[in-house]
């Protein structure tokens, strides 16, 4: 049959049919190649690299990191586990927050562990302490400067403020004077101690009911999991934004806090010297 269909075309006919198909298959591959470099997914089926794409999306979606996070950081407790820092300095995690204490009597049993090799392996750190609302303000900092060493390296003291529904020792929820009365306090003999200003971190829920308007002259470390700070934390300015709790690093058993920095990485070397970072309201 094939031979019957090629013997009634002309030899003319069959000399241009042959050309343009091979023009056609010449600006085909071309075409391709430059959707290939584009990344357009189209170009990757006719490539014949889309299998790699297939694969993936079969899998459980992660959680998306935010875009521009060219400063990426961590905090972490006991409940980390030990952490291989070396894995995790090397993984490009620039910074670590580090569970200290909490209450007026609570040490977390990693936090020298954690403290040590974080310097080691070069990550920058900084130690929190997780308030509780039936110690005195100044017992808990007593307790704070107690347990974590003055260092020039590390980074400003954070002060964790939230609702502790989990607490079986105390349900105490002071109203917004007393709870903004009580942080002044902390912060003012922390500050004092290392010479630093310390960072407040706090919550969605926190933050509307006791901290909106408060506290202007302090940075602030939001957890905003659900969406961008700006979107939940009316006008509040952010220095550093957690923005999910299952977050994954090499080095790390399971799930780990991620954060990340408001500026550029030479911003945030130029922070840690002290030099001032004016932050501005990522609406990115």
């Amino acid at each position: 049959m094939m031979k019957t269909a090629v013997k009634i075309l002309s030899p003319k006919f069959l000399t241009v049919g042959i050309a343009a198909g091979f023009l056609a298959l010449v600006s085909i591959g071309a075409g391709a190649n430059e959707l290939t470099k584009s990344g357009d997914p189209i170009a990757k089926l006719i490539t014949g690299s889309l299998s790699k794409k297939a694969t993936a999306t079969s899998k459980k979606t992660k959680t998306k990191r935010p875009r521009g996070s060219l400063v990426e950081g961590i905090d972490v407790s006991k409940f980390q586990g030990n952490i291989n820092w070396k894995k995790v300095n090397a993984a490009g995690i620039k910074f670590a927050f580090i569970k200290a204490t909490e209450g007026g009597d609570h040490k977390d049993s990693k936090f020298l562990k954690n403290w040590r090799g974080a310097a080691k392996a070069g990550v920058a750190r900084g130690a929190y302490h997780f308030y509780y609302f039936c110690t005195r303000p100044e017992v808990q900092a007593k307790w704070f400067i107690r347990n974590v060493p003055k260092s020039k390296s590390a980074l400003p003291p954070v002060l964790d403020m939230e609702w502790n529904h989990l607490s079986k020792t105390c349900k105490k929820r002071p109203k917004a004077a007393r709870v903004r009365k009580d942080m002044a306090t902390f912060i003012r003999l922390v500050e004092r101690h290392y010479g630093k200003k310390p960072i407040i971190y706090t919550s969605t829920d926190f933050h509307k009911e006791n901290l909106e308007s408060a506290f202007k002259g302090y940075p602030f470390w939001l957890r905003s999991v659900a969406a961008k700070p700006h979107k939940i934390f009316r006008g509040r300015k952010w220095l550093f934004w957690q923005w999910t709790g299952t977050g994954r690093v090499k080095g790390i058993r399971g799930n780990v806090d991620r954060n990340k920095f408001s500026g550029t990485l030479s911003e945030f070397k130029s922070w840690r010297k002290g030099k001032t970072h004016h932050v501005k309201l990522v609406r990115k």
